[in-house]
């Protein structure tokens, strides 16, 4: 195994997924050599198109192939609300309720000073200019519930009402269909100070 360079690179490669340390990239790799040549081709391929063809939407800053994504071009949105999440992952999970019909604005991260990422890392300058373009009339802030992500939320917030627009948080409580002894207290603090 000793001359395997291109194993070893491999498996390397596969640690740099979220979640993947060197016993997991190397079950994966193994399993690609050992049991599916063709898929290890096929990712391989997939990956390097994607690296090639994927930009960001001129207008929300998500993953497209084109200047601006089908979203932003769908004449069915409602332009007058726009939401803002942290990633495209953030945004396909809102997509999937089907419960939201207007634009998005991805931020491809959150504000985190302990590691260095401020405003202009997140293009909050380009979401200003996108929220204040005449159409949108209430921005709903879909940042995660974590420290960062509601430090984000919160200068967001400052920010978009000191210009005039409506702004409004992604509601948060109890999860449909669990029971209150097993929810975390957070939660549950969060559900009574938010209630309705």
């Amino acid at each position: 195994m000793a001359d395997a360079h291109s194993l070893s690179a491999l498996v390397e490669a596969l640690r740099r997924l979220p979640g993947v340390g060197v016993k997991s990239a190397q079950r994966m790799a193994f399993h690609l050599l050992q049991h599916d040549r063709e898929g290890a081709q096929h990712l391989s391929q997939a990956l390097r198109e994607a690296a090639l063809n994927i930009r960001h939407c001129e207008r929300c800053h998500t993953f497209t192939e084109a200047q601006v994504c089908a979203t932003c071009l769908d004449p069915s949105r409602d332009i007058t609300r726009l939401c803002v999440v942290e990633t495209p992952a953030d945004q396909s999970a809102v997509e999937r309720t089907a419960a939201y019909k207007g634009l998005y604005f991805v931020l491809m991260g959150k504000l985190s000073p302990l590691d260095g990422i401020g405003p202009k890392d997140i293009g909050l300058q380009k979401l200003f200019e996108r929220a204040t373009d005449g159409n949108v009339r209430e921005v709903i802030l879909a940042t995660n519930f974590t420290a960062e992500g509601e430090a984000t939320a919160h200068v967001i917030g400052e920010g978009l009402r000191a210009r005039g627009l409506h702004v409004t948080r992604l509601a948060r409580g109890v999860p449909a269909g669990s029971e209150l002894e097993y929810v975390d207290l957070g939660t549950i603090a969060h559900a009574l100070v938010d209630r309705r």
